[in-house]
């Protein structure tokens, strides 16, 4: 009995150990599930004035959401489980919104309002939503490194504002299945036209195979004539926690903000970074056109409003 003990205790130890080996290589080879977002919130909003004035651009309602209701549905979508919102002064109703409302739920349960109780009930309740101020405007990069504590050693996904992407499976959660192969930051991309490539980050790839590009280099916003490609990077990102330290390090650049394209550029010499190619259609809704597009499309497609909405419109013009 007492040689079985022995045994026994000495395989219970080497059992632990080897969890703990199997846990370090899980750990250091990067396969950390991705569970939290970021989404930046604190832009003044300067391209959709006067709505923008007293109104966050991302409350503005496309058809009849919330614009960054867009964003949370589709990280919620993904099996995200904790949302990060960067806000700042007077954006105070991107909080509320996505908090309980007593008096409102109280005052459709008493109307026998059932559809909608549960609808504002579902808004409050689909995920974790936290916020954190940026105190000052410092650019996209800065807004991401206010995410530092949240993130912690966690890769992290990042859902810019301005774009809503329509798919049949959502972007974060196509970009999150090239994560777990990749185990890397991974951009996400799409061929804009040649019109639209000095606006946008524009990526310099080695490889390509199918819709995953390896990132050699990227330019903010190049000239047509000194793009390297028509590959842009839209909106969409999961990077790695290494980011922080870079963040941490970059100076200003264009425009005197903290770009996240330069301390992509930096992340570069220290991991591979991929950039995939997404499917689904992106729309911009930063500026009045694209806001007025974005917001006909989708009523379209909506299976309550669609068919109805085309006939007048199709009257009207």
């Amino acid at each position: 009995m007492d040689r079985i003990k022995k045994w026994s205790f000495f395989f219970n130890i080497l059992l632990n150990k080897c969890y703990n080996i199997v846990d370090t290589k899980k750990f250091r080879s990067g396969k950390m599930k991705v569970k939290k977002a970021v989404i930046p919130a604190a832009g003044w909003g300067t391209r959709l004035l006067p709505a923008t004035k007293a109104q966050p651009k991302e409350m503005l309602p496309i058809v009849d959401k919330p614009a960054i209701q867009y964003m949370v549905e589709e990280a919620v979508a993904a099996g995200i489980e904790d949302i990060l919102i960067i806000t700042s002064k007077d954006k105070q109703s991107i909080e509320d919104h996505f908090d309980k409302s007593q008096a409102l739920e109280m005052a459709l349960a008493r109307q026998g309002k059932s559809e909608l109780l549960r609808e504002v009930q579902d808004i409050s309740e689909m995920i974790n939503v936290y916020s954190v101020r940026q105190k000052e405007q410092k650019g996209l990069g800065h807004a991401i490194y206010c995410a530092k504590s949240f993130v912690g050693d966690e890769p992290f996904a990042v859902l810019l504002g301005d774009d809503i992407i329509h798919s049949q499976k959502p972007v974060i959660k196509q970009m999150l299945e090239v994560y777990q192969e990749k185990e890397t930051a991974i951009l996400g991309c799409q061929t804009v036209a040649e019109k639209d490539v000095s606006k946008y980050g524009i990526v310099d790839f080695s490889q390509k195979e199918d819709d995953i590009y390896r990132v050699k280099d990227l330019i903010e916003k190049p000239a047509l004539e000194e793009a390297p490609s028509k590959l842009a990077i839209l909106g969409r990102y999961i990077i790695t926690a290494d980011i922080f330290e870079i963040l941490e390090n970059t100076p200003p650049g264009k425009g005197g903000e903290i770009q996240l394209t330069d301390a992509l550029k930096k992340l570069l010499e220290k991991r591979a970074v991929y950039g995939y190619d997404f499917k689904g259609k992106r729309y911009d809704i930063g500026n009045k056109m694209g806001f007025l597009k974005t917001t006909v499309e989708l009523a379209l497609a909506r299976e309550d409003l669609g068919s109805e909405f085309r006939a007048y419109l199709e009257e009207l013009i």
